[in-house]
């Protein structure tokens, strides 16, 4: 048997990220010892109406998360425990909303920090309800081979190894969350080990004491002996020591106090739990509290080292009385083992998983990110810029200085175009609409394509092509003209050769006067000579002249519009921002920018 966290125990865990990982500890204690998982519901306001995935063996167990108790309790009326785990400044609140609801008959609060009147309150609260109300700043509940509430216990190895599949004869009260496994182990290996630990938490005034514990433990005949570990501070354990006098109790008490250097200290001092305060005139001294145990017929060991030997000394006494007998050890192999993750099996080497994707260009896995195997922290000491890494995640290669300062040029010369162009307008009408930055921006991307920028890497693809050919420009004009059509990166709607386009002629002059052999970018401007001789708008444009340099800089044709994107985004977020920033509102076009082709006002014809 056990007390407080029974085989009948089904749990509700209100709270968020803490609570799915206590229900995932939870679950790995249910899966040793075989029984279904007892989480049935969580409750979270913010993820209501979602659920939450939780791992039992190698399956996952789907909970669904609920806004309220009552609305948990009500599609799950087998809920008879909730386990706390909200902040210590809303825990009041969803403590007393469990403690109301009629089906939940014990609360153990997780939480810390709770001021020590909402702590009264609850446990007031608790006790006119005649419900258990277990903390604050409880590490949980564990009964052995029934029961699991919280991460109390520890790893599933440390599961296993102090025999919690299976009942032993000793219970554990404690105020440390630490030493309730410390605790929970020695009585594995010194006895046979625990029916059930529970951890009341180190708060002042924790919801139920030892007392209340002792007496559920009394009545549980599979508990033959208790264990308790108290600390300076209160009165619990002097309380403890006033019952375990007051009657024969069937039951063996052991107890240790912590807290003696206190006496080596300057008074009222605290240590670490907030309970653990000794108060005027030594009152609640730790050794106040053992002589109290001690003379109430406690076994009270001189130190915390001898609480072993007193354990075995106890479970030797139980078994010449016939009360415990000796329980078979179980073979490890006889026991559920957790499946091991993908990641440990290949790190074992004991499995070959083919990869789902490759990437050749970025490694994430280890202290910061490596670009091309070259720690980003490095490029950064080492003076290297943003073209750099363009260089390496684009291209696979560390650009020279030359290099890197064409791209930042680049960039700089196309990352905006005025708010009138398709991408600008699109993000403009998007913040106006009240649409958020990353909505907008990509509002005003999608309108990249062959007739807004999209035309660098088509422009790339020709003058690459008939540079790998040997065309002539007439020969290239002919060949674009039957298979093509017009050629990408020539001609400009406003700039032309008697108003040119100063971004290219800069562009076009830096790249000169480097020296560096530009054959792409040579043909190019060969190809605007014989067109804006023809129509003098037909010269080489920005997205031309970008193409020509990339392509002669051995960046590769696919990835050239990567770079007409990335500028205009520079672009595009400063459009979303000045619009924000003006608190622009809803735009509707004029009817006067419209014209309206169709049929003037008519009748409608009856319904044949």
């Amino acid at each position: 048997m056990s007390i407080l966290a029974t085989k009948d125990t089904h749990v509700v865990i209100q709270g968020g990220p803490a609570g799915v990982n206590a229900a995932r500890r939870m679950a790995e204690f249910c899966y040793l010892i075989k029984r279904p998982i007892n989480v049935s519901a969580f409750v979270y306001p913010p993820d209501a109406g979602k659920t939450n995935e939780i791992i039992y063996g190698t399956d996952l167990i789907t909970i669904p998360v609920y806004k309220s108790i009552a609305e948990a309790t009500s599609n799950h009326p087998e809920i008879n425990t909730s386990l706390v785990y909200i902040g210590a400044d809303r825990a009041y609140a969803g403590a007393k909303e469990a403690l109301d609801d009629p089906r939940i008959q014990v609360v153990s609060m997780i939480t810390e920090g709770v001021p020590e009147k909402d702590a009264k309150l609850l446990g007031k609260h608790a006790r006119k309800l005649g419900k258990i109300f277990n903390g604050p700043s409880s590490i949980g509940v564990i009964s052995a081979g029934e029961c699991r509430l919280g991460v109390i216990g520890g790893s599933f190895d440390n599961l296993v190894a102090c025999k919690l599949y299976r009942p032993g004869s000793f219970g554990v009260i404690t105020k440390s969350g630490g030493l309730s496994n410390e605790i929970i182990w020695i009585c594995s290996q010194f006895a046979d080990g625990i029916t059930t630990a529970i951890g009341i938490g180190g708060d002042a005034y924790p919801g139920t004491d030892y007392v209340s514990y002792l007496e559920m433990f009394e009545k549980d005949p599979q508990t033959k002996a208790v264990v308790i570990v108290g600390e300076m501070g209160g009165d619990l354990e002097e309380r403890a020591a006033e019952w375990f006098a007051a009657a024969k109790r069937r039951i063996k008490l052991l107890a240790v106090v912590s807290g003696f250097c206190q006496e080596a200290l300057p008074k009222g001092m605290k240590f670490g739990h907030a309970g653990a305060k000794e108060g005027l005139k030594g009152e609640g001294s730790a050794r106040a509290k053992a002589e109290a145990l001690k003379k109430a017929g406690a076994i009270v060991p001189e130190t915390f080292g001898a609480l072993g030997p007193a354990i075995k000394r106890v479970y030797e006494e139980l078994l010449e009385r016939g009360e415990v007998r000796p329980i078979p050890e179980v073979s490890p192999s006889e026991l559920p083992r957790l499946p091991k993750t993908v990641e440990q099996s290949m790190k074992e080497g004991e499995v070959l998983v083919t990869p789902l994707i490759k990437t050749t260009i970025s490694d994430d896995r280890g202290d910061e990110p490596l670009y091309c195997g070259y720690p980003a922290s490095e490029l950064i000491n080492k003076g290297y810029d943003i073209p750099h890494v363009i260089g390496l995640l684009w291209d696979k290669r560390l650009l020279s200085k030359q290099e890197a300062e064409i791209i930042k040029r680049i960039i700089i010369l196309s990352a905006d175009h005025g708010p009138c162009v398709s991408g600008a307008l699109a993000t403009i009408i998007a913040a106006c609409a009240g649409i958020g930055m990353s909505q907008a921006v990509a509002a005003g991307l999608i309108m990249i394509g062959p007739r807004f920028g999209g035309a660098v890497t088509d422009a790339g693809r020709w003058f690459k092509h008939a540079v790998d050919n040997r065309m002539s420009v007439d020969e290239f004009l002919s060949f674009m003209k039957k298979n093509v059509g017009p050629v990408p990166g020539i001609g400009h709607r406003v700039k032309s050769v008697r108003n040119p386009d100063t971004r290219v002629k800069e562009l076009v002059k830096y790249v000169k006067s480097l020296g560096i052999p530009t054959p792409h970018l040579d043909f190019a401007l060969e190809v605007e000579k014989v067109t804006s001789a023809k129509k003098e708008n037909l010269i080489l444009n920005v997205d031309g002249t970008m193409a020509a340099v990339l392509v002669d800089l051995g960046f590769p044709v696919e990835s050239l519009n990567g770079f007409f994107i990335l500028a205009r985004t520079i672009g595009l977020i400063g459009h979303w921002t000045d619009q924000k920033r003006q608190g622009s509102r809803l735009i509707r076009l004029y009817d006067y920018l419209v014209n309206y082709a169709v049929p003037k006002r008519r009748e409608v014809p009856p319904l044949q």
